[in-house]
């Protein structure tokens, strides 16, 4: 006959996860019981917070006046600035006078051309005259002949 108090034989396995928290869940509860006792502990709790009440208190001003003098000699002189200028004279003007043109002359100056008056004002040929080398119909806003007149 067996006896109802003697345990009976243990499993071969690990205990299932039910049985675990058994003891683990008291456990901890009874470790967090047991730190908030020692965190209380039986210190003296008066002087932890003082409640603080504004005190009215004399105001002091301090006003400090000072005076700072230069001495003429300390202060510093400005440099010296040179001015290189070179001039020149001129004494003689010579005009030359405009070559005869060839054929090959009058094709190179059929490639000029003007995109604004400005451009040809820059270039130093306004008024451009119709049949000049660099008139075109978008420079004559009058249609009279003459680009660039105004």
């Amino acid at each position: 006959m067996t006896s109802p108090y003697t345990a009976p034989p243990a499993a071969s396995g690990p205990a299932p996860k039910w049985a675990r928290k058994r003891y683990v869940l008291p456990a901890l509860a009874l470790a967090l019981f047991i730190g908030a006792g020692i965190g209380s502990g039986g210190e003296d709790t008066k002087g932890d917070a003082k409640p603080v009440t504004a005190k009215p208190q004399p105001t002091v001003t301090v006003t400090a006046t000072t005076t700072a003098t230069i001495a003429a000699e300390a202060e510093p002189e400005p440099a010296e600035t040179v001015t290189a200028t070179e001039t020149v004279k001129v004494t003689k003007t010579v005009t030359a006078e405009a070559a005869a043109q060839d054929d090959s002359d009058a094709d190179a100056g059929a490639d000029v051309y003007y995109a604004n008056c400005s451009e040809a004002r820059a270039a130093g040929a306004a008024p451009v005259r119709r049949g000049e080398p660099g008139y075109a119909s978008h420079l004559d806003r009058d249609n009279d002949g003459v680009g660039c007149d105004s």
